[in-house]
């Protein structure tokens, strides 16, 4: 069969995404006068802000007589479900690595995942146009890698290829004067390297759906590859649920991939990546037979939440000023509608609440979903993340993860005694020209408001990685709180640099001159461990007597300011972060002074008994 499918999987921002540009562009998937965005696969909003894949995403490309449908999957370990699910849809794999950083986490987590599933690989050096790369020790990092995850000879044997995908420039050659401006030998290499499908065109009808997507006029769609026979509009088909029962539906509509455009189809055959829509639950792992036929595939697996937070309505003073979607059934729609898609997300009611519990695979998965929520018009407010513990055998397990640092010497001390206070274990160090690479095993808690600390003590010279590893027994002193307290304000007003002036000497700010804030709003982190109350929209008193000394004008230092994701880090178990279209805010969850001086006055008493 002329079909090729295949994936593209790399660690974070090692140009997957740029280099399904340079393939689209010179494939003639565009007209000559259509402008076409940088990394045009990151349709969202924020993949495009960020410069990162969040969800997987479907091309199909034609070159001499052959079809290639390629799949963009995401390099951050938070996604990395969908990379799993993809595995199972493509007969081969082009593995990306970065001429410079050579292999890192996420790099040995995807082709290890490529390499159970039998997949053949392509192996892609790209950015081999920077001035620090050293492209021979990255090819022995990449065979090193291979030995590690048990690769056999035939794995060994893949092909490799020299590519600038920013600059548009390939090559099967190192040398960097052999690079041209095609990338035909890309092409060329994928027919003849990754085998044709394994289908059966004649039998009757096979589909597994590995993703889902979603559309408001469509509702939930599947995503997967025919596997048997053929699939025809408005034909009535069986699904086999993962359950073992089964359903019939009609198929609505056939949706297959020219370029990035979606193409609706009559009908569709083996060896074809499609969407399928027509059943309204349709679920990851299900399979579509022909009408009242059972013939299932194996379930494809689905990790399971490992991080959890609540959701709930803003109920600050300053609730429904910015936003418009402020209701308790307005959130419930919409997370219901962020399950439809995302399979590795799951929410529930708290009971004799208006909150709701949402788990998801990592704090970057539920602030991504956060940070959406909140450009489409919600206001609500959300608690600090926490692990999500399993119980086997009446004994508590919580989540443990590898974690990976390459940071430059200096800064050495610093991230062991970090790690240190986080309850996690030194497993190897290796010294590098570019620094030193340590491997961790750490609580997942312990990982929790890591990131912001991490960007302090490197400077922002450092890189992080971790992946799920396992569960341990679990450790209730795992988990990291803030060392500091914070100030918190008094009552609702305009902060005036008249109060802001005597505060600055108590903490450090995060609030400037004129901003508003309410009771039990926190405007500055102390500089001790407790809590301290005070007021920030206190005038100065006028009077008509002329003062003694001249009033000085008051100079304040710049405000820390907070991303989504940094206020959710340096969140303590009693804040909630207010998040409107316009504003994010960290507050106390009872916002009440006097009534929050008795809670932490009982809570000190129960530690003492």
């Amino acid at each position: 069969m002329k079909i090729r499918n295949i994936a593209i999987i790399a660690h974070v921002d090692h140009g997957k995404t740029t280099l399904v540009d340079q393939l689209l562009k010179q494939s003639e998937s565009f007209r000559e006068n259509e402008e076409v965005e940088k990394r045009v696969m990151d349709s969202n909003d924020l993949e495009k802000e960020r410069g990162m894949t969040i969800l997987a995403k479907t091309t199909a490309i034609n070159f001499d007589d052959y079809r290639i449908n390629i799949v963009d999957t995401p390099g951050h370990a938070d996604f990395s479900g969908e990379v799993e699910r993809i595995m199972h849809v493509v007969d081969g794999v082009l593995l990306v690595v970065d001429a410079a950083e050579g292999t890192m986490p996420q790099t040995r987590f995807v082709l290890q995942k490529a390499l159970l599933s039998k997949l053949k690989p392509v192996v892609i050096i790209n950015k081999v146009d920077r001035r620090d790369a050293r492209i021979k020790e990255v090819i022995d990092e990449v065979y090193e890698l291979f030995i590690e995850l048990g690769a056999n000879e035939e794995d060994l044997d893949f092909p490799i290829l020299y590519l600038s995908a920013l600059k548009g420039t390939a090559s099967s050659d190192s040398d960097p004067e052999t690079q041209t401006t095609d990338m035909s030998c890309v092409f060329k290499t994928i027919i003849e390297t990754i085998p044709a499908p394994k289908v059966s065109p004649q039998e009757n009808l096979q589909l597994q759906i590995a993703l889902l997507d979603y559309n408001d006029y469509l509702g939930r769609m599947g995503i997967g590859l025919i596997t048997k026979g053929t699939i025809n509009l408005n034909e009535m088909v069986t699904c086999i649920r993962n359950d073992g029962s089964k359903k019939n539906f009609r198929v609505m509509k056939i949706i297959a991939y020219n370029g990035i455009r979606q193409v609706e189809l009559k009908s569709a055959s083996a060896g074809d990546i499609v969407l399928i829509a027509g059943l309204a639950d349709i679920s990851v792992g299900e399979t579509i037979n022909k009408l009242n036929e059972h013939d299932p595939l194996p379930p494809i697996a689905i990790n399971e939440p490992t991080m959890q937070m609540t959701f709930g309505p803003n109920t600050s003073p300053f609730a429904g000023e910015d936003g418009k979607l402020l209701t308790v059934r307005k959130i419930e729609e919409r997370l219901l509608k962020e399950a439809e898609r995302d399979v590795s997300l799951k929410f529930s009611r708290l009971e004799a609440s208006e909150s709701f519990l949402v788990s998801g695979r990592g704090e970057l998965h539920l602030g991504i979903l956060i940070e959406n929520m909140r450009r489409e018009g919600f206001e609500l407010q959300v608690s600090k993340p926490e692990v999500i513990l399993k119980e086997i055998a009446g004994i508590k397990y919580e989540p443990y993860e590898k974690l990976y640092i390459s940071v430059p010497e200096e800064y050495l001390g610093n991230i062991m005694e970090a790690i240190g206070q986080r309850s996690g274990e030194l497993l190897s160090m290796d010294n590098t020209q570019r620094g030193v690479n340590l491997y961790f095993i750490i609580p997942s808690q312990g990982l929790i408001g890591f990131t912001s600390d991490f960007m302090t003590l490197t400077k922002g010279y450092g890189i992080t990685s971790h992946n799920f590893f396992e569960y341990r027994p679990y450790k209730k002193k795992s988990a990291y709180r803030r060392p500091y307290g914070v100030l918190v304000a008094l009552d609702t007003g305009k902060a005036t640099a008249y109060c802001l002036g005597s505060l600055e000497e108590r903490g450090v700010l995060f609030i400037e001159p004129g901003c508003r804030v309410y009771e039990g709003m926190v405007i500055g982190e102390c500089n001790r461990v407790d809590d301290l109350a005070v007021n920030a929209a206190k005038q100065k008193a006028l009077t008509n007597m002329r003062a003694a000394g001249k009033d000085a004008t008051v100079t304040l230092k710049s405000p820390r300011t907070f991303s989504l994701e940094a206020s959710l880090d340096y969140l303590n178990e009693d804040e909630l972060v207010e998040v409107t279209p316009k504003a994010i805010r960290i507050r106390k969850k009872v916002l009440n002074t006097n009534e929050r001086k008795k809670i932490d006055s009982q809570r000190k008493w129960q530690m003492e008994e």
